[in-house]
């Protein structure tokens, strides 16, 4: 079933580069050094809307130790990473998640995949909707509603339209431009300014004595006037406890996932195979330290308790006395929360235009990059689809949401990683993939001893199906594992029923993968190979579905919602049309 995946995208794969040297004329020019790369890469990481959801994450979550959890969530993120710098040195073309998933896990895996970015662009949207509203709301507090002669419900209204209709405008006008990457580039700069200088205010005014915070402190701020600390946690670095650090970090997730950006560059970088590698993790190492330096500096400037859920990051300021660098900061927020999205439906569009020529959607939306009428009609069903969103959503609720369509997207890639390593070699001859077969042996029979030790040095069709059956097992029984490690306090407390189920589940994985790991893997001389095949793939799928667990219910409602819509357009129509594109 790969193989004739592999056969099937190759032959797409072919059309789609006669296409593009049909319009060599406007082929873009490699001109994107590694640097350019790293400083996409962080522009789109570093979301300074993080700011306003991390405050109700150490208020009511994690406390000072949401540092933790930005550590955490890079760590995960780096994984994914480091899969998609190996899938990029195998697929020198622009893409995305999309396409990596279709040359990896085949096209199911790429549907669910290219379905999910389309849900993970409109949430993001929404977020920036949310994040306006809240902080023009704290900026102004009820003066809109007042000056109106409104309530707060229809000035709320107010905002959102007037926030979408300017929106609206400024995606028209960078639709046209073909420097739109300039402008993010210069976001980047303008975002790392800001939270640069709150990084060095923080550790000039911090005070250390907001990490180590106890039941005192809290009577004293005439918080608590009992013995109990109740929603304020129990006081010190992690006032919630392993608990919240790791229900912190799903929420964290959410920024991470835009050093994607970068693979969406492939054919404009100078020296992909090596560039984008590179700009994947230099990029992600940078945002991990600048979110650690905000948010340590933000937790010492104001003690946690004092964060108000949909509080902005300037506000810190007026808590320490800097009233001039609470309006020079505000006005810089304003900015970069405006400037976020710009070009967002340049890549909704993209993934979009990719699967109707697919054939997984529907043949109209290929007309998305060439008519215009479709391309705005496409945005504006976007934007209004994001509008409703945020009006009816919380915004903590929206990142959830798109952190768990983002750890979804991320699992299949370590998954593809795990299967691709162990598919036998390829080539390209024509307009087809041959797969090597000269050192097949004549007759391939599945045995107990051929699975710890198999006679070709080399993957074969055998070992690389014994690679696909073990890995969907291995990430059945990972997410088992993950369900049964929820009940963690039973299994502290000393009940035999938990222990005994992980117990049987490490032993079965334990077996599955030193299968894996006997099976030869490709031999093919690549700029880029993730290390510690397979354990490191298996790790990310496993802390991926650990914070996927950590997600709320009505997170989970509405990606099934999503992906229930998906598999009725790709089973009445997605699969007939693809088989015959």
């Amino acid at each position: 079933m790969l193989r004739q995946a592999l056969r099937r995208f190759a032959q797409k794969l072919v059309h789609r580069r006669v296409v593009e040297q049909q319009k060599a004329e406007t082929a873009p020019v490699r001109s994107q050094n590694t640097l350019d790369l790293v400083v996409l890469g962080v522009g789109y990481t570093v979301d300074i809307i993080m700011c306003i959801i991390a405050d109700e994450v150490a208020r009511d979550i994690a406390g000072p130790s949401i540092v933790i959890c930005f550590l955490v969530a890079g760590l995960t993120s780096m994984l994914a990473g480091l899969c998609y710098a190996e899938i990029s040195t195998q697929v020198p073309q622009s893409g995305s998640s999309y396409l990596y998933s279709f040359v990896t896990v085949g096209e199911l895996g790429a549907f669910i995949t290219g379905w999910s970015i389309i849900l993970q662009n409109i949430v993001y949207v929404a977020t920036v909707f949310g994040a306006w509203t809240l902080a023009l709301d704290n900026f102004f507090g009820d003066q809109i509603s007042q000056i109106l002669h409104v309530s707060r419900v229809f000035a709320g209204i107010l905002v959102f339209f007037v926030v979408g209709l300017l929106y609206l405008l400024m995606e028209f006008l960078t639709q046209k431009t073909r420097q739109i990457f300039l402008v993010i580039k210069a976001l980047a700069l303008v975002n790392l300014f800001i939270l640069g200088f709150v990084i060095i205010s923080g550790f000039i005014k911090g005070d250390l004595h907001n990490w180590k915070l106890t039941e005192e402190d809290y009577v004293q701020a005439g918080l608590n006037g009992t013995s109990s600390l109740g929603p304020l946690g129990s006081g010190g670095f992690m006032p919630f406890g392993f608990e919240g650090i790791l229900r912190g970090t799903a929420t964290c997730f959410y920024p991470f996932p835009g050093f994607t950006i970068i693979i969406t560059r492939v054919d404009e970088a100078e020296n992909p195979q090596r560039s984008i590698p590179m700009g994947i993790v230099i990029s992600l190492l940078i945002s991990v330290l600048v979110y650690f330096g905000v948010f340590s500096a933000l937790t010492l400037m104001v003690p946690y308790y004092k964060l108000q859920p949909g509080s902005t990051l300037p506000e810190a300021f007026l808590h320490i006395g800097w009233v001039p660098a609470y309006y020079v900061v505000t006005f810089g927020f304003f900015c970069s929360i405006f400037l976020e999205n710009i070009g967002f439906t340049f890549f909704i569009h993209q993934v979009i235009f990719m699967m109707a020529q697919d054939g997984l959607l529907f043949p109209v939306f290929a007309r998305i990059q060439t008519s215009t009428y479709i391309r705005i009609m496409a945005t504006v069903i976007l934007v209004i689809t994001a509008v409703i969103m945020a009006f009816f959503f919380r915004l903590t609720n929206l990142v959830d949401l798109q952190s768990l369509v983002s750890l979804l997207t991320f699992s299949l890639m370590s998954f593809g990683v795990l299967i691709v390593r162990y598919q036998p070699e390829k080539k390209n001859g024509g307009n087809e993939v041959q797969v090597q077969e000269e050192n097949r042996p004549a007759a391939e029979k599945l045995t107990l001893q051929g699975l710890f030790f198999p006679g070709s040095p080399t993957p074969t069709p055998l070992s690389g199906q014994v690679v696909y059956v073990c890995s969907s097992l291995l990430a059945l029984l990972l997410t088992l594992l993950c369900l049964a490690l929820a009940h963690w306090p039973g299994l502290l407390s000393g009940d035999p029923g938990p222990i005994t189920v992980v117990v049987l589940l490490l032993v079965l994985i334990t077996g599955i993968t030193g299968v894996i790991w006997r099976q030869p893997q490709s031999s093919t001389p690549l700029p880029f190979k993730v290390p510690a095949l397979p354990l490191l793939p298996l790790l990310s799928i496993f802390v991926n579905v650990c914070l996927m667990m950590q997600m709320t219910a009505a997170s989970w409602a509405g990606v099934g919602v999503w992906m229930l819509i998906g598999f009725v357009i790709y089973i009445s129509y997605g699969i007939q049309q693809s088989l015959v594109t």
